[in-house]
């Protein structure tokens, strides 16, 4: 591999991190807007499911509505067959027929209706459990997020403070040698200052008599003279 080819992957994997990076950056952001669309619709569901048991109520109250009325008619039957009329008595008995028609048919919607019922109580409650727990992944996802942010953030300024903390004792010990420094310096600049002092000091002293000089004229012609005493009695 060149490395024009190296560089080309290299540029394709940075892109592809960006692009990662900026899908994961809006993930949470994406996720809380599809609970909210599946919150939408599973109160639209809900609502749906509170139509539906309200109309099997209605349904099956019509059902026994009819059986109260074909009990009824069986009734008038039987009071125009002990009277002895049939053709009343039939007359009755096709509307009892007619009657139990009508509540057998709504009896058939009523249970197909508790059919849908079921399948749509258990598609809501699905869906509200599927629901709940992508909420507590969510969270969990936000709060983990939370925590490492604080982490990463604690160990940079942790990082950051071991830095300047040896930035700072290195300047510390460059204050340190500089003061020694410094202080030897004054030091030896008392000590120049004492003997300037001293000399001048015996200067004065000499000057005034007081102290006589080790190497003075007088001193050394009689170290002459001695010597000449000498070369005379070696002679």
């Amino acid at each position: 591999m060149n490395m024009w080819s190296k560089l080309l992957t290299a540029v394709r994997g940075s892109v592809n991190d960006m692009g990662e990076g900026i899908i994961d950056s809006q993930a949470l952001r994406i996720l809380d807007q599809e609970i909210r669309d599946a919150d939408e619709e599973l109160k639209k569901s809900r609502e749906a499911l509170a139509s539906m048991m309200a109309r099997q109520k209605m349904t099956d109250e019509t059902v026994n509505k009819l059986d109260d009325k074909i009990k009824e008619y069986e009734g008038y039957a039987l009071k125009a067959l002990e009277k002895g009329d049939e053709a009343l008595g039939l007359e009755v008995a096709e509307k009892i027929a007619s009657l139990e028609k009508e509540r057998d048919d709504e009896a058939g919607y009523s249970r197909e209706i508790a059919d849908s019922v079921a399948s749509l109580r258990r598609s809501v409650s699905q869906a509200e459990n599927n629901i709940k727990r992508l909420k507590q992944q969510i969270d969990t996802v936000k709060a983990t997020e939370s925590v490492q942010r604080a982490q990463m953030t604690v160990a940079r300024r942790q990082g950051g403070s071991q830095a300047k903390l040896q930035t700072a004792m290195e300047s510390l010990e460059r204050i340190k040698r500089r003061q020694e420094q410094t202080a030897a310096e004054i030091n030896a600049a008392q000590r120049m200052d004492d003997e300037f002092r001293k000399d001048d000091l015996e200067e004065k002293l000499r000057a005034a008599g007081i102290i006589v000089s080790e190497v003075s004229a007088e001193a050394v012609l009689a170290r002459l003279k001695a010597r000449a005493q000498e070369g005379d009695v070696q002679d």
